[in-house]
């Protein structure tokens, strides 16, 4: 029999899921399954991470999401009553559906988070077209109900939901081996032949496979700074929060295969298609003239300022530069980034000089954007910018912190406040650091993990790319030239024994590495 997981979190579901999208994907491809979902907490950063490489694996991406549905309203804010909302799984199917689940986690952050950013059934019923739900997993308001002994409460809950969303909605139910899974269950099955909502089977997966339960586990206690020996701490309450096969899922659910085969069902009517091309707001351009046009002519006025004696190496530079900035459409780019640069050096803010590989091009120092030379320090163009490149150029641009928003506001006014978007950073585990969080999670002696931690090279210390031997300070405080250096570091190292008591420290280590920890705002940009 065919299963879908429909109720899975990647590590987007910060120091919460441990599975990232990439073997998500791979695994419900090993296991034939047509597609696969992705329901992180109240987010959807992973949305289009998800959609791209299903897609290339040739199966069904279904974008989604584990809503927190306020106790009351989401403008209440008052203590414990609205401290621990409802869980509810929404999941897209068509572009109204998508559209309609980024308006509402949008509105949960900006207007109802409160320890967590959530929605509420009012604001749920206006944006419902589109959306497939689930009742979620204990974290529900129909399981809450249930497991307080509240049939009635539950069923009026259930019927209310099903009068929002129709034959989308289903009554969702799990196995993970929990007593209180089991009561839940028989409720929803009775609860289910009373109002004819089908039931659908799920697997709360928060890692990929059975043996990453332990990092899982750590990165738990990372999220809420206790140690695995507290037994007071959160924690799940065994390894069967992983990516289960289709088998393994039949074999869980045989009395229900009815749910099973509703996990396909639900796929089958996921069908978004999403334009992954770059969307870039309107710049006006004088009347006669097109984008193409104008930046040539900006960037030809340039020249003659920054070149006064305008040679042939500078004018088959810049006819190289313009035409494949024009070949892959990207005339209006330049000039938003170059008019709000303007704008900042019209207005007193202070622009640094550039950096990164926007400096190699001379049409961005023809525009202003930069003010290194290329040609005079033999910068190339094809780092920044060439035909084989798949995504948009990246012009990084540094404004004072003093006066940086009232460039951000000037963009947002010329373009539209909706045209205008936040750039999130993701901060992820590096090797030296989840050595030591990873060792403090599991009670190891400072000593020990110091030791283990000074082991790693250091190998973010920049190399340069000349032969010269610069000499490069290394972790024992004496000095390497960079030959030496590469030998240090291909060198193998002596590690400390596991204890018996800790068997798998070091591998439980590596697969927490690079696992995402905290999601950081940084600067504005055009995005639409």
């Amino acid at each position: 029999m065919s299963f879908v997981h429909l109720h899975t979190h990647s590590e987007f579901s910060l120091l919460d899921g441990a599975s990232r999208i990439s073997e998500m994907v791979r695994l419900a491809v090993e296991t034939g399954m047509p597609a696969i979902a992705l329901t992180d907490h109240g987010v959807l950063y992973g949305a289009v991470d998800l959609y791209l490489q299903a897609k290339a694996a040739g199966i069904n991406p279904i974008i989604g999401q584990e809503a927190y549905v306020a106790t009351r309203s989401r403008h209440q804010k008052e203590g414990r009553a609205d401290r621990d909302p409802y869980h509810l799984i929404l999941l897209v199917k068509n572009l109204e559906g998508y559209r309609n689940l980024i308006q509402l986690s949008s509105l949960a952050h900006l207007e109802g988070h409160y320890y967590k950013p959530r929605i509420d059934k009012a604001l749920l019923a206006e944006h419902s077209e589109g959306l497939i739900a689930l009742s979620s997993c204990l974290g529900g308001e129909v399981a809450s109900r249930l497991l307080e002994g509240d049939d009635a409460g539950a069923e009026q809950v259930a019927r209310e939901y099903q009068r929002m969303f129709g034959e989308d909605y289903f009554l969702e139910i799990q196995d993970h081996g929990m007593e209180e899974q089991a009561r839940v269950n028989e409720g929803l099955a009775r609860l289910s032949q009373r109002t004819g909502i089908p039931l659908v089977a799920t697997n709360d997966s928060h890692y990929t496979r059975k043996d990453d339960a332990e990092a899982h586990d750590i990165l738990l206690c990372l999220q809420t700074g206790t140690v695995v020996s507290d037994q007071k701490r959160m924690r799940f309450h065994n390894d069967e929060f992983y990516l289960k096969t289709p088998a393994e899922m039949a074999e869980r659910f045989r009395e229900f295969p009815e749910a099973v085969a509703n996990t396909v069902r639900i796929a089958q009517r996921c069908h978004l298609e999403l334009d992954t091309k770059p969307l870039l707001p309107r710049f006006e351009v004088p009347h006669g003239e097109t984008a193409e046009t104008y930046l040539r002519r900006l960037a030809e006025q340039g020249l003659k300022s920054r070149y006064p004696a305008l040679g042939e190496v500078v004018r088959d530079r810049f006819e190289m530069e313009f035409g494949v900035i024009e070949e892959m459409g990207y005339a209006p780019y330049f000039l938003i980034v170059s008019d709000f640069i303007d704008f900042a050096r019209q207005n007193g803010v202070a622009v640094g000089p550039g950096r990164g590989s926007a400096a190699g091009s001379i049409i961005s120092y023809a525009l202003g954007i930069t003010t290194l030379d290329p040609i005079q320090h033999g910068l190339i163009f094809e780092r920044f910018l060439n035909r084989e490149r798949i995504s948009m150029p990246d012009i990084d641009v540094d404004f004072d912190d003093r006066n940086r928003d009232r460039v951000i506001d000037y963009v947002g006014q010329k373009y539209g406040q909706d045209h205008v978007a936040q750039i999130i950073t993701f901060g992820t585990m590096k090797a030296r650091a989840v050595i030591r969080d990873v060792g403090r999670a599991l009670d190891v002696p400072l000593r020990e993990v110091d030791h283990l931690a000074k082991l790693v090279p250091r190998r973010s210390r920049w190399f340069p790319s000349s032969p010269r031997r610069r000499k490069i300070p290394c972790t024992n405080g004496c000095s390497r030239t960079r030959a030496s250096w590469r030998a240090w570091s291909a060198t193998p190292r002596r590690m400390p024994p596991a204890s018996s008591s800790r068997p798998n420290r070091y591998s439980t280590t590596f697969r927490c590495r690079r696992a995402s920890r905290a999601a950081t705002r940084t600067a504005r940009r055009s995005a639409r």
